[in-house]
């Protein structure tokens, strides 16, 4: 990496799912788009979802040694002080190595030791934060940040120096869009003069999202909703004979703006990409935070929501017994579905990779 000829020179640091790592390849991408010359590096760990997805899109890729630290009694906690020594000390030489002129950290704790490693190297450092509470890596790293993007004002609260702030929004896939609803529901087979539900629990699924969809089906289609179903992969084979008339079952959904654009309201966990999406699309939607993901972030991503009537918010504890009934009483009522989609559009911003790659490259000198 030493010897590089551009002086554009960015490194991304961020991952382990990819609610931290998709937003920063969308910014990425921007810069590549707008600065054809510029050298990306991404930081991040073998094992997780960025060491398989970056090398496949023709990134730089270099991995260091870190883990976070369990919530729960883990063996492996006693090496995370040794770990996080190796991980300091990797950064460090990396960012010797490549000299970015700007780090950008999307959250997950690997960013904390790449982005610590660019500050003492000079870097500009922007920060990402795609939850409405912001996660402890971006709390830790805020006193290196130059920049600091958010999605929601809720976080600004959460977060010390308030003048480097910016209600940026999540950047998103640029592929995104909405095609027309006809054509997307000919694509599914369905019937273009009933409502369609769209059922989302991530690639992995959502045990008590199944659940309910299951149990409901049989009332669905009494009332002619149709259904496309992504169960998540190790939920297929429970649920795949469930299939009929009306009812499309997935384990998951390789085209989302086919599935997007069919829907007339969408159930799914509260994640910050599914929210991202939902928001720039202006889909009605009823979300159930998962209760297993650090700090509740995802309750606090849809409760931002909710309290402006942007999204409808149900807590997975009371799902059996609500849920079922809230996607019928709103799924039916026109006026409902049109009060959802003008308040989420006054929260998407689709332009988000966009004006965060302009700060990049402004801070790299390109402008």
């Amino acid at each position: 990496m030493a010897g590089t000829k551009t002086e554009y020179r960015f490194l991304f640091a961020g991952g382990g799912t990819g609610g931290h790592l998709f937003p920063a390849i969308a910014v990425a991408d921007k810069i590549k788009a707008k600065i054809p010359e510029a050298d990306i590096l991404f930081v991040g760990t073998k094992t997780k979802i960025e060491g398989k997805v970056i090398p496949k899109l023709g990134y730089k890729f270099k991995s260091i040694w870190i883990k976070g630290f369990s919530r729960t009694f883990n063996l492996e906690n006693f090496l995370f002080p040794l770990k996080l020594g190796v991980s300091l000390l990797q950064s460090l030489i990396i960012s010797m190595r490549f000299r970015p002129k700007v780090a950008i950290g999307s959250g997950g704790y690997v960013a904390g030791p790449a982005i610590w490693g660019s500050s003492v190297m000079g870097a500009k450092v922007i920060l990402l934060e795609q939850n409405s509470y912001p996660g402890i890596t971006t709390r830790l790293l805020e006193r290196y940040a130059d920049e600091i993007h958010v999605s929601y004002n809720d976080s600004i609260k959460y977060l010390k120096n308030k003048e480097i702030i910016k209600v940026t929004g999540n950047p998103i896939r640029e592929s995104l869009t909405k095609i027309a609803k006809n054509a997307a529901l000919s694509h599914f087979n369905l019937n273009q003069q009933n409502k369609t539900l769209l059922v989302l629990g991530g690639s992995l699924g959502a045990s008590s999202i199944n659940e309910v969809v299951s149990d409901s089906l049989s009332d669905f289609k009494k009332k002619n909703l149709q259904v496309i179903w992504q169960t998540g992969n190790i939920y297929y084979d429970k649920y795949k004979d469930l299939v009929s008339a009306g009812i499309i079952i997935l384990p998951f959904i390789e085209d989302m703006n086919l599935a997007y654009s069919a829907a007339d309201i969408v159930v799914a966990r509260a994640g910050a990409t599914t929210i991202a999406e939902l928001l720039v699309l202006e889909i009605p939607s009823i979300l159930i935070p998962s209760p297993n993901v650090a700090e509740n972030h995802q309750y606090y991503n849809a409760k931002s929501l909710a309290d402006e009537n942007a999204v409808i918010l149900v807590e997975d504890k009371d799902a059996k017994n609500i849920l079922a009934d809230r996607i019928i009483s709103t799924v039916f009522d026109d006026n409902k579905l049109e009060e959802l989609g003008r308040n989420v559009k006054k929260f998407g911003k689709p332009r988000a990779a966009d004006m965060i790659a302009e700060s990049a490259i402004k801070f790299a000198g390109a402008v």
